[in-house]
């Protein structure tokens, strides 16, 4: 996050906006708290995959466009893992 010039305030809302978003494209029902975890844990998720093709985001706007594609990417492990146990 400190690559990404955003603070841990900024990052708690942006990555609460981003899980907001992915949960609304993949229609699920994670909770707020879930919301925010699955922005920030995901944000840092897609930057890594996105670091292996030499892409980096940075600031507000790279950090929630991370954060959803990284929250969609855990969202969609998620859901394989609960079909196979």
């Amino acid at each position: 996050m400190e690559n990404a010039g955003i603070g841990w305030i900024a990052a708690i809302i942006i990555g609460g906006i981003a899980g907001w978003l992915a949960e609304l494209l993949m229609k699920s029902n994670m909770g707020v708290l879930m919301n925010i975890i699955l922005g920030i844990v995901g944000a840092i998720v897609a930057n890594f995959i996105l670091s292996l093709f030499g892409v980096a985001l940075g600031g507000w706007l790279g950090y929630l466009i991370a954060g959803f594609i990284g929250a969609c990417i855990l969202i969609a492990i998620a859901r394989m893992v609960r079909r196979t146990a």
